[in-house]
């Protein structure tokens, strides 16, 4: 072999070697190139399910208290229209109704709030016995005010008396000229395992209500009214099962039919409410503080509290 042919044969290996070397550079310039890239998809798909978590949690949390399945626009006007205006003649024919567990008298100094009787209501949204508790109050209250803002909800699916139909006065406004009517709806119906109660936390307390309940409900049940420290009721008045497997319209709708066993528990509930808050108004107004309501004041339990 000549030394010319020697040298070209070298010269081809050292091109090749070069070649083949650069091939390797850039398999793996692009093998970095793909780790990283499926590395930041990866970082990228990660985000994205937090993200949707996050605001699907965020989503469930804000619309707990408005997540009902009940009525909405032109139905669930007819439906308030129904609630808070039950007919005169219809309340007086129910009196007691059905009611099992009739405020209860108690003493203490007089509750006030804007220089009027206060009504204080401690509850929470999934509770079925607020959820039963819900419907006397708005009839009853209607009688010396007007609400705005109620909305549907109903009861836990979990708890006892599941998923009563009934109504939330979260973000609700009530005005009257003879009462302050307050409500603290302390939880949502969405279970939070988080939580002490056990669902989603929504309102809580203050210290001179907190007092109230553990003086005249150490217990701390709930629902819990207290009508100007002048009677309180502790529990619900009647069964959650009346409202069994009724929406929000058939119920509204049976309040004017005295002889039906909606109305016989709600709005029995209903009078003696109006009873304990006439005897906070000084019977004012006469038109609705009527000797049927009341004589009703005979049926509550005597003082229990000091």
């Amino acid at each position: 072999m000549s030394r010319a042919s020697g040298a070209g044969q070298s010269a081809g290996r050292r091109e090749r070697i070069a070649a083949q070397r650069a091939a390797e550079r850039r398999r793996a310039v692009r093998n970095r190139v793909l780790i990283v890239s499926g590395a930041v998809v990866v970082i990228l798909v990660i985000v994205i399910v937090f993200v949707v978590a996050k605001v699907s949690s965020k989503s469930t949390t804000s619309s707990a208290s408005s997540a009902s399945n009940g009525p909405t626009g032109a139905a669930l006007a007819k439906v308030i229209a129904e609630t808070t205006s039950v007919p005169a003649s219809t309340l007086a024919q129910v009196g007691a109704g059905s009611v099992s567990t009739p405020p209860a008298a108690v003493s203490g100094a007089p509750l006030t709030s804007g220089g009027k009787p206060e009504m204080l209501y401690i509850g929470a949204e999934y509770c079925p016995y607020c959820a039963f508790e819900r419907w006397g109050m708005i009839v009853s209250l209607s009688r010396f005010g007007s609400f705005s803002g109620l909305r549907t909800i109903h009861s836990s699916s979990t708890d006892a008396y599941p998923n009563t139909p009934t109504w939330t006065f979260y973000k609700s406004t009530y005005a009257s000229k003879y009462l302050t009517f307050t409500p603290v709806e302390e939880t949502t119906n969405v279970p939070d395992k988080n939580s002490p109660a056990g669902y989603v936390p929504l309102q809580t307390p203050t210290p001179a209500q907190q007092a109230l309940l553990s003086k005249y409900n150490p217990g701390g049940s709930i629902p819990f009214v207290n009508f100007g420290n002048k009677y309180v009721i502790t529990g619900a008045s009647a069964l959650p099962s009346v409202l069994a497997g009724k929406s929000w319209a058939t119920i509204a709708a049976e309040l004017s039919d005295a002889s039906s066993p909606v109305a016989q528990a709600v709005n029995g509930t209903a009078n003696f409410m109006t009873a304990a808050i006439c005897k906070m108004t000084s019977n004012q107004p006469a038109s609705v503080c009527t000797p049927s309501v009341t004589g009703l004041q005979a049926k509550m339990a005597g003082a229990s509290g000091s």
